[in-house]
C-alpha cells in the first residue's frame, strides 16, 4: 500500500490544499467565518471496503467532551461536504458530494463512497462550517476473482483508556497496513478509577446515550487512535465493554449499576446506537433498538474472506452459570456461543470457498484452554459442542485455510486448532491468532511461558505485553508478526516483534520463523 506521508499521518495535514475544488453548492458553508469552532476534533475514519466502495466517517464535535454527549453542536442539521481523490493534494477528484449531519445522530456522518476502482488507494476529507477535516487514506478490495496486492492487515482489541497510552495504535499506523481489524472493547464503560495512567470522565459507570457518546468522544480524541483510523479502512466488531462487562445474550453479568429489565434494554439500545454513530459501518449495520446486526462477510477478492462474528448478542442463556465452571455434557450440547442461526451462516460461508484464506474475526478464546478450576464460560471452552460443530463443519466442507482471529484475553497467544482436543496427536485443522490488548491490563510483565501447555500442547506461543498482530497475506502464505509494546504507562514506547509464524496455503497449523 502506498505509504502515507508523515504530514498526513501526524498532522492530518494538507487541510487547505484543493479548497477551490469543493462543490459549488457548498458556498454557504465556505463563507462561514473562523469564529465557528473547529468541528473535526474526533478525526476521520473509513471502513467496510469492497471492490468499488468504502464507508467514510466523521462526527462534528467542536466540544467533544460536553456532558450531554452532543459535542458542542446545536440542535440543527449541518451540511457536510466530502471528497475522494487519488492524491493528497486533491488535485483530481474521483468522488464527492454533500451529506447532512443531524443532531439525533450526534452529527455523525456515514458516507458510502462508490464508483471507486478495485485494489486502489484513495485519500478523503470532509468540510463543514468553514473548516476542512484531516485527510484520511483508504483502500478498496481487489476485484472479484483476483488476488490483488499482498495484504498487510493489523488487528488488536481491548483499549481501556485508563490503563495506558495508545502507542499500539500509533505503531499500527506506522506499519502502513492495508486494513485494520478491531475485535472488541473499543471503549470501557467503567467509572474513573484513581491512580490510573489516564482517567475516564465521569464518576459513575456509563449507562445513558449521552454517557456512551461522551465516552467515545474521549477515546476518539486521542491522536494515536486518530492516526490509526486515518491510515487505513477498519473492519470492526464489538465485545462486551461497548455495553457492559461480561454481558452475553439476555444475561447481565454485572450488577453495577442496578437496573430493571426495562432499564437494561434502554442501556443496550443506547450503547449500540452510540457504537454505530462512532464506527465506520455501512447503513446495513445500523442499530435497531437494543440490537445491532454486526455479523457479516467481507470479500477481499479471491485472497481472503472475512467472516466477522458477534459472540455476545446471540449466545444461548448460560444454563450452567458464569465464571470458571465445568458444565455437564447436556448443558454443553445445548449451548451455542454465536447462536444457532449465526453458526449456520458461518458454515454456509465457509462452504463457498471464495477466498484462499477464510478469516474468522471474533472475540473470545477459541482453542481449548483449561485452567485448574475448569473451563471459562466466557470462551469457546464453555461451548465445546458449538466449537466442535464449527470445526467439523469446516473440515467436512473442505475449507483449506481457516484462521481464527481473537481478542478479549489481554495476552498474545498462537494456537493450532485440533480435530480432537482429547488427542494431542490428532490432525491440525486450523490456526488461531490471539492478539494482546492495546492497553488493557497495563504494561504486563513480559512473561512468555505458555500456561497449561503440558495438557494443551497445541498452544504454541504466549506473551504478556500489550500490542497487536500484523499479518501479511499472499496467495501462498500468511505471516503473523506478534508486535509487543514495551510499556503503555509511558507515551510513545518502542515496539518489537516478539515472535513470527507462517501458515502455508493448504497446510493448517503454525510454523515458527
Amino acid at each position: 500500500m502506498k505509504p502515507i506521508s508523515r504530514r498526513t499521518l501526524v498532522l492530518g495535514g494538507l487541510a487547505a490544499a484543493g479548497a477551490a475544488a469543493l462543490p459549488a453548492h457548498s458556498s454557504s458553508i465556505i463563507n462561514a467565518t473562523a469564529a465557528v469552532p473547529y468541528p473535526f476534533q474526533l478525526g476521520v475514519a473509513s471502513g467496510e471496503p469492497d471492490a468499488s466502495s468504502v464507508v467514510l466517517w466523521t462526527r462534528l464535535a467542536p466540544l467533544p467532551l460536553n456532558a450531554d454527549g452532543q459535542g458542542g453542536m446545536a440542535n440543527a442539521n449541518v451540511a457536510v461536504d466530502w471528497q475522494v481523490s487519488t492524491n493528497e493534494l486533491f488535485s483530481t477528484l474521483v468522488a464527492s458530494g454533500t451529506v447532512t449531519a443531524t443532531y439525533g445522530a450526534a452529527h455523525s456522518v456515514h458516507v458510502v463512497a462508490s464508483g471507486l476502482n478495485p485494489d486502489a488507494d484513495y485519500f478523503y476529507r470532509f468540510r463543514a462550517q468553514g473548516h476542512l477535516s484531516p485527510v484520511g487514506r483508504t483502500r478498496t478490495a481487489p476485484a472479484p476473482g483476483t488476488s490483488g496486492r499482498d495484504l498487510v492487515m493489523a488487528f488488536t482489541s481491548c483499549a481501556h483508556y485508563e490503563e495506558g497510552y495508545y502507542t499500539a495504535y500509533r505503531r499500527m499506523a506506522e506499519d502502513n497496513p492495508g486494513v485494520i481489524l478491531f475485535l472488541g472493547d473499543y471503549i470501557y464503560e467503567y467509572p474513573a478509577t484513581a491512580g490510573r495512567t489516564r482517567l475516564h470522565l465521569g464518576g459513575t459507570e456509563i449507562s445513558t446515550l449521552a454517557d456512551y457518546r461522551r465516552r467515545y468522544a474521549q477515546y476518539k480524541s486521542d491522536p494515536d487512535l486518530q492516526a490509526a483510523h486515518a491510515v487505513a479502512p477498519w473492519i470492526v466488531v464489538p465485545d462486551d465493554h461497548e455495553v457492559e462487562n461480561n454481558y452475553a445474550g439476555t444475561i447481565r453479568a454485572d450488577s453495577t449499576p442496578a437496573l430493571t429489565a426495562a432499564q437494561w434494554t434502554a442501556r443496550r439500545s443506547a450503547a449500540y446506537k452510540a457504537y454505530y454513530e462512532n464506527m465506520p459501518l455501512r447503513p446495513a449495520q445500523a442499530n435497531n433498538g437494543n440490537s445491532i446486526p454486526l455479523y457479516r462477510r467481507l470479500q477481499w477478492g479471491n485472497l481472503a474472506t472475512f467472516h466477522m462474528l458477534d459472540t455476545r448478542q446471540y449466545r444461548s442463556d448460560q444454563a450452567c452459570g458464569d465464571g470458571w465452571k465445568v458444565c455437564s455434557d447436556a448443558d454443553l450440547a445445548s449451548r451455542s456461543l454465536p447462536g444457532n442461526a449465526q453458526e449456520t451462516w458461518l458454515l454456509d460461508g465457509l462452504a463457498q470457498h471464495t477466498g484462499t484464506w477464510d478469516i474468522i474475526g471474533q472475540q473470545v478464546f477459541f482453542a481449548r484452554r483449561f485452567n485448574a478450576s475448569g473451563a471459562s464460560m466466557d470462551s469457546w471452552d464453555g461451548y465445546r459442542a458449538s466449537r466442535a460443530r464449527i470445526q467439523q463443519g469446516w473440515v467436512s466442507r473442505g475449507t483449506r485455510n481457516p484462521v481464527v482471529l481473537t481478542g478479549d484475553v489481554h495476552r498474545a497467544w498462537a494456537n493450532n486448532l485440533m480435530a480432537d482436543y482429547n488427542n494431542a496427536n490428532s490432525a491440525v485443522i486450523g490456526s488461531e491468532l490471539v492478539t494482546s490488548s492495546a492497553t488493557s491490563g497495563g504494561d504486563g510483565d513480559g512473561a512468555t511461558a505458555i500456561p497449561d501447555v503440558g495438557t494443551n500442547p497445541w498452544l504454541k506461543f504466549f506473551n504478556n505485553r500489550r500490542g497487536y498482530i500484523r499479518t501479511t497475506m499472499s496467495p501462498t502464505q500468511l505471516r503473523a508478526d506478534f508486535r509487543a509494546v514495551a510499556k503503555v504507562s509511558e507515551h510513545d514506547a518502542a515496539v518489537t516483534t516478539a515472535k513470527s509464524f507462517v501458515i502455508e496455503e493448504g497446510q493448517p497449523g503454525l510454523q515458527a520463523v
